[in-house]
Order: C-alpha cells, then sequence, then structure tokens
C-alpha cells in the first residue's frame, strides 16, 4: 500500500496508538489499514478410499498436484467457499462431513482450512484452474508433485487414520519445508 484509498496522501507505517503492530496509516485523514491473514478453503474429497486431486494450470506451483481448494469471498462462509472450489477446480460435487484441518501458513499470511468431504459419485472434471483431475489412492499420490506443504501435511494426517470420525488437525506450516514434499 502506497496511497489512502480515502484521501491519496501516502501513507505512513507506524504503530498506531493503542495498538502494538505497524500499520498504514494516513497522516491526513487518520484512516488505519489493517492487513489480516487471507483463508483459503477446500475439501478433502474421498471416494471408495481414494482422494480427488487436481492438477494446478495456474501459478503458483502451476503443473503441480494439490486439494480443490482456493481464496475464500466476501460474503460466503467457509463451507460454501469451499464447495464451489470444489466445484470450479474439479467439476465435483461433494458432502462435506466434518473441519479436517485448519492450518496456519505464517509466512505468506494465509490460513488454509480442509473440510473431509465424501463424494456419492466419481464425477468430476478439470475446471479452468486445474489441468487436470484424478483420484488417488495413498500409494499412487504423487508425493513429491503435491503443490504445497499445507496439502501434504493434511494428506499425511489423512492416511495416518483414514476414517470419517477424525478429530480436526490444527498445525502450522513453517520452513524447512523439506518434509512438507
Amino acid at each position: 500500500m502506497k496511497y489512502c484509498s480515502h484521501c491519496a496522501t501516502e501513507l505512513e507505517f507506524r504503530i498506531p496508538a493503542g495498538d502494538n503492530r505497524q500499520r498504514f496509516i494516513c497522516p491526513a485523514c487518520d484512516t488505519i489499514f489493517y492487513q489480516n491473514p487471507r483463508i483459503v478453503a477446500g475439501t478433502l474429497p474421498v471416494f471408495e478410499n481414494k482422494i480427488l486431486l487436481c492438477r494446478r494450470a495456474i501459478e503458483p506451483r502451476k503443473g503441480f498436484w494439490t486439494l480443490p481448494a482456493g481464496f475464500m469471498e466476501n460474503g460466503e462462509s467457509t463451507e460454501e467457499a469451499a464447495l464451489r472450489e470444489t466445484m470450479e477446480e474439479a467439476g465435483a460435487q461433494v458432502e462435506l462431513v466434518s473441519l479436517f484441518s485448519a492450518v496456519t501458513v505464517p509466512m505468506i499470511d494465509q490460513v488454509h482450512i480442509f473440510f473431509l468431504a465424501s463424494m456419492p459419485t466419481a464425477d468430476f472434471s478439470a475446471g479452468e484452474e486445474s489441468l487436470e483431475v484424478a483420484l488417488f489412492d495413498e500409494h499412487s499420490i504423487p508425493w513429491r508433485e503435491l503443490a504445497f506443504p499445507t496439502v501434504s501435511q493434511t494428506l499425511r494426517r489423512y492416511f495416518a487414520n483414514p476414517s470419517p470420525t477424525q478429530p480436526t488437525h490444527v498445525f502450522d506450516i513453517r520452513p524447512p519445508f523439506a518434509d512438507a514434499f
């Protein structure tokens, strides 16, 4: 951020009174611009003990595999975002079972939320953001070609106990990433 969206004055980066973090502040109109983590919502879709993955058609990590997920939009719930992203990226209708993982990624200001989801049928197709979509059992997952540590760690936790009654997994992803891929 460089300029105030209210009055176009150049912003300052300092700690406002009563706060403990640096924020962008307009010295002319005193507007404080808070920047908070973005939420990525998606699913861990399961059909007959196989997981549905999408090969990314967009950057970052184009050509790598991921769970269907994306940024939440204003006005939607995390559940609605997860269902929308699954339909957009994988052309799959799923039924949410439970919140499976909530992963904080502090270095990129994101929180990734994955819902365990059942697929009533094996109907799916690649959306605009996917090169291809496929079902994988644990042994056929392209572990070294997974796009993000949040995805690989979520999948590892699922396969440690592939049951619909798992607890919610809450964890952070921090460097180094070597063990995540």
